[in-house]
């Protein structure tokens, strides 16, 4: 009877979850109908004018998704050099060693700490330098922005990357060394598949990303060009911009909202598809 009940509970919470994704599937969809209906999806997503003005109202997201693929591929760029060594130190190196869970331990201090903290961090730490250049304090831009990203991706990619590292059973190590591999060649044909996922969970915790990037990029509308150029990611869009909005320029944030959750499933989808190749 225990194990029936335990079944059953288990069965209704992911029935649970399924309604929840779907809920959320269609309350993008049916808000963001408006606004695709008006402008057209490829209109939309292709188009870089942004202007709120009730004469002459017009949206389009190519410049935000532009935003946020470069901020976020920026940052997983930056984050790879200085995680990968950290994950390879405490799951493959000095796995179970005190260095080890010494060094995990604050990694994981390091992943929790809040994503506007980072922000703020970084708005006082480049605002001096920004100022010194004889720029707006504001306008930190592009690479700014993915530079504190990638320093607060950097300890979550560790985290995740060293418990695959961990997880990887002996028995395929040790088989691969009973082969004639080296211990580079075991970690890279046995390890890696597992810590390429963890690094598409820290791109799409990236991509996501709001409030760091928020006090960082300059929020402006425009279309960035160059590494130093000032914009918005489509998280940014919506957290500046949603309270305020109604109507037409609703719909079109939800739309973004809808585009954002497009571009995380794909490279999801993606990343299983290279996993599965890779295994």
């Amino acid at each position: 009877m225990r194990d029936l009940i335990f079944k059953r509970l288990l069965s209704i919470c992911c029935i649970l979850i399924l309604l929840i994704s779907a809920g959320m599937i269609y309350s993008l969809v049916s808000g963001s109908i408006p606004a695709l209906s008006h402008y057209g999806f490829f209109q939309f997503i292709g188009s870089t004018e942004w202007d709120p003005h009730p004469d002459r109202e017009t949206y389009g997201a190519l410049s935000f998704i532009v935003g946020t693929l470069l901020t976020s591929f920026l940052a997983l760029i930056f984050c790879i050099p200085f995680s990968l060594p950290v994950a390879l130190f405490t799951g493959e190196f000095f796995r179970g060693k005190k260095i080890a869970t010494f060094i995990s331990s604050i990694i994981d201090l390091l992943a929790g700490i809040p994503s506007i903290v980072y922000g703020l961090w970084g708005f006082y730490t480049f605002r001096p330098i920004i100022i010194e250049m004889g720029v707006n304090s504001q306008g930190f831009g592009v690479l700014t922005s993915s530079i504190i990203l990638a320093i607060m991706i950097i300890p979550y990619a560790s985290s995740l990357s060293g418990e695959f590292i961990s997880m990887v059973p002996n028995e395929l190590k040790e088989a691969a060394y009973s082969l004639g591999a080296t211990r580079y060649e075991v970690i890279r044909t046995v390890t890696f598949p597992g810590v390429f996922a963890s690094y598409i969970l820290a791109l799409g915790r990236a991509l996501g990303e709001t409030m760091a990037v928020t006090m960082l990029i300059g929020n402006t509308n425009n279309l960035p060009t160059s590494l130093a150029d000032t914009g918005n990611t489509m998280a940014s869009i919506i957290a500046n911009q949603f309270g305020e909005a109604d109507g037409l320029k609703l719909s079109s944030l939800i739309a973004i909202g809808l585009l954002l959750f497009l571009i995380t499933a794909i490279i999801n989808l993606v990343a299983k598809l290279i996993i599965k190749k890779l295994n």
